[in-house]
């Protein structure tokens, strides 16, 4: 702000007119501001003045506002007034759920391993077996790293892949006697090989070695055991497409209707209602495959068996969930896009297998 807003002549000092002129240059200017504060310009008063409020005279400005005056005094400024509420109803377009996933990748990728099984399953049973050591050995790879990474904990992932890689051809050419007999031989295997590291972390790391032996490949080894019947591979496809219609019917129904949480603590995206949805499509499908692709099977016998792989299909899904959880990560790996890892798509398989293998077994026999 310069000199005339403080009312002084032009070409007067700081003093006065009595003082002389003013001492030009940097340093006056710099003295200057530093003396000087703002100070509003107070305009001539209307005779009678305004009145206030009370019926005194009041001397209001008609240009700038005082220093302690807000713009609502004013009386030629009236507040603002404020801004008023939206209209009731929906003020913006209402946000669609998300599918939560790449559906056009998971798509592709679903298609391209139904390929895969079913041409392996129906031209030649021992390429489907080696189909299974395959996702079994990727499996495996897989949680082990999990593990080693995310827990410290070092499973050996050598005996693991050759003792699971020969579980599943050992119970597809010998029946269960030769799973089980691999499945101690592997957890041997396990136990010996970790002993040429430090102790330190022995039992822990032998420990989550048999969990992983047990979890992949034996559990897996049960798909082996239902392609040794004459219809096997019509079996295995049954296993195949119960698992995924109840997986199809849990997603479907649960993104559409779902409400209530089935599992908040574990699966924060499962409901009752993808439960019920799961249950409904699994048991529809297996009436239908009992009755017109295994031999000598009934339409009720599927029913109970659609039940029972959406049980062990959702049990299964939770307990991949809870080591993923404890593990504090979303996926199991990256291989699939639009699904994750191989294990993302075991979750659901692995348990299903024995239970459709026993009630099948016991339905219309191994043979």
């Amino acid at each position: 702000m310069n000199d005339s807003s403080w009312g002084a002549p032009a070409g007067t000092g700081r003093g006065g007119p009595d003082q002389g002129p003013a001492p030009a240059g940097p340093a006056y200017d710099r003295h200057q501001a530093a003396q000087t504060r703002p100070m509003p310009i107070v305009p001539d008063v209307p005779a009678g003045g305004f009145q206030d409020g009370h019926g005194r005279g009041a001397a209001h400005p008609s240009g700038p506002l005082f220093r302690d005056e807000t713009p609502h005094e004013h009386p030629q400024e009236p507040m603002p007034s404020p801004t008023p509420p939206p209209p009731p109803g929906p003020s913006a377009p209402r946000q669609k759920k998300s599918a939560g996933r790449d559906l056009g990748a998971a798509i592709g990728v679903g298609v391209g391993l139904g390929a895969v099984i079913i041409a392996s399953l129906f031209i030649w049973k021992p390429a489907f077996v080696g189909v299974i050591a395959v996702a079994v050995v990727v499996g495996l790879w897989e949680l082990t790293s999990r593990l080693q990474e995310r827990k410290g904990i070092k499973a050996p992932l050598v005996p693991l892949a050759v003792g699971g890689a020969a579980m599943v051809v050992a119970g597809y050419v010998r029946g269960p006697e030769g799973a089980w007999v691999a499945m101690a031989l592997t957890a041997l295997a396990v136990l010996v090989w970790r002993m040429t590291e430090p102790p330190e972390g022995y039992l822990k790391d032998v420990t989550a070695g048999v969990f992983a032996a047990f979890y992949v490949p034996f559990l897996a080894t049960f798909v082996a055991l239902l392609l040794t019947a004459d219809d096997g591979p019509q079996r295995v496809l049954t296993f195949l497409l119960l698992t995924v219609v109840s997986d199809t019917g849990a997603y479907a129904v649960g993104w559409r209707f779902g409400k209530h949480k089935l599992a908040p603590r574990i699966s924060p995206g499962k409901t009752r209602e993808g439960l019920v949805g799961a249950v409904t499509f699994a048991m529809a499908a297996g009436a239908l495959c009992m009755e017109f692709m295994i031999d000598e099977g009934v339409w009720w016998q599927g029913l109970i068996l659609g039940f029972a792989v959406a049980a062990s299909a959702t049990l299964g899904d939770l307990g991949e969930s809870m080591i993923k959880r404890d593990l504090g990560i979303k996926d199991m790996g990256t291989l699939l896009p639009g699904h994750g890892g191989i294990m993302d798509r075991l979750d659901s398989l692995l348990p299903t297998a024995p239970v459709v293998w026993l009630l099948l077994a016991l339905f219309v026999g191994t043979a």
